[in-house]
């Protein structure tokens, strides 16, 4: 009779699947979002935030909180926060930062007067919740480079909060020590498709890297509302939008094809000129014809359709309806919304509230009414992603 195996194995084991999952995540941001959800399952955690170094700061870069997604309707805009923390030993995650030593407090609130550290309790004053106990582990890759911290908080146990006990601490320190390497991977990815933003801008000024940023998150949280609704699980909403936020990014890559005098042109474009620039659909396809990977099949996908309309008036094959992908269509309405709200040499900002009126407006006609009534839920959302890559 074979015997059977301890927790500690089967959660080894998980622990030794999900470090293999990492290697597959393309996206820094999805990526970050499967670190802290799995180290917070490992322990039963409420909460957790990521910190990304740079230079002699600390980025906050992702938030998971169980108990603020209950309670506010918009809490995806708290992803989207920016602020930074100098790598010191003056905060807990600038001392782990600086120090690469990981800490475990049991109660932040009641910390030793010797330590140099102490908790900022601003945020918990300000969302009404309470952070009791810490686990703070640094972000460290095979070089000894400390690439950030992941701070766990509040483990649970029933309806109470406990304390992180030495299992947990070993477990998610593990678990940093491979995530730091998929980080480093995942960042050279989104440098590589910026840099290709970055060719196609000196072509064509309209596209900078903040506005692929935005574009790339709106069409993801316009995406997690629909698929939210629709009933769709959390495992395939992680993994779409891994995939999403790139192929998104690059929707408009194809106009390196398109010629200095029609790109640049002050004026409105003729007749001929407009279908030369309508090619930029099929160039940008092309550039991913070799459908060598899934993420390829998505970029070649939103590049071609993200100009088709709803009825069929869009270009370049006059797709309708349920004929254009739905990724397609989520990125129609995200690259619209962007260019109405942001100033362009030729162009002010629209105001708010005519950028609204012109969306429902339109919707049945450019847009997927599903994607407009996304759009809506997640407005708020989406006003903080634009704080977050301002041009």
């Amino acid at each position: 009779m074979s015997k059977s195996k301890s927790p500690e194995c089967l959660d080894l084991e998980n622990l030794l699947g999900i470090t293999e999952e990492l290697n597959h995540i393309k996206d820094i941001d999805s990526l970050l979002d499967h670190i802290l959800h799995n180290a917070r399952q490992f322990c039963k955690a409420e909460a957790g935030s990521i910190f990304l170094r740079e230079k002699d700061h600390l980025i906050f870069s992702y938030v998971q909180n169980d108990m603020l997604v209950k309670r506010e309707k918009n809490y995806n805009k708290r992803i989207y926060d920016k602020f930074t923390i100098p790598i010191n030993r003056e905060s807990i995650a600038g001392y782990v930062a600086d120090t690469g030593k990981a800490l475990k407090i049991d109660d932040v609130y009641i910390i030793n007067d010797t330590v140099p550290y102490s908790f900022n309790s601003s945020f918990d004053e300000m969302s009404s919740y309470r952070t009791k106990s810490i686990l703070t582990i640094p972000l460290i890759t095979s070089r000894d480079n400390i690439t950030g911290v992941i701070q766990i908080i509040n483990p649970q146990l029933g309806d109470d909060v406990t304390i992180f006990t030495d299992l947990h601490s070993q477990y998610v320190t593990f678990l940093a020590n491979n995530a730091s390497v998929a980080i480093e991977r995942a960042q050279m990815t989104r440098e590589i498709i910026l840099r290709m933003i970055r060719m196609a801008e000196l072509r064509d000024p309209k596209e900078t890297g903040a506005h692929v940023n935005r574009v790339g998150a709106y069409s993801i949280e316009i995406y997690q509302r629909i698929a939210q609704k629709r009933g769709d699980s959390p495992e395939t909403i992680r993994h779409t939008k891994d995939h999403l936020r790139i192929a998104a990014m690059l929707h408009d890559v194809g106009k390196v094809a398109i010629s200095d005098s029609i790109l640049k042109k002050p004026a409105r474009l003729d007749d001929d000129e407009f279908t030369i620039m309508q090619t930029h659909c099929a160039s940008g396809a092309d550039l991913f014809d070799g459908n060598v990977s899934e993420l390829d099949l998505l970029s070649a996908r939103i590049a071609l359709t993200h100009h088709e309309k709803f009825d069929g008036s869009g270009y370049p094959n006059a797709l309708e309806g349920g004929q254009i992908p739905l990724p397609g269509r989520i990125v129609a309405l995200a690259d619209v919304y962007d260019a109405l709200i942001s100033k362009r040499v030729y162009k002010e900002e629209w105001p708010d509230e005519e950028v609204l009126k012109y969306i429902t407006d339109q919707s049945g006609i450019h847009f997927d009414p599903e994607v407009v009534e996304a759009f809506f839920d997640v407005h708020e959302v989406l006003k903080a992603v634009g704080k977050r890559y301002p041009d």
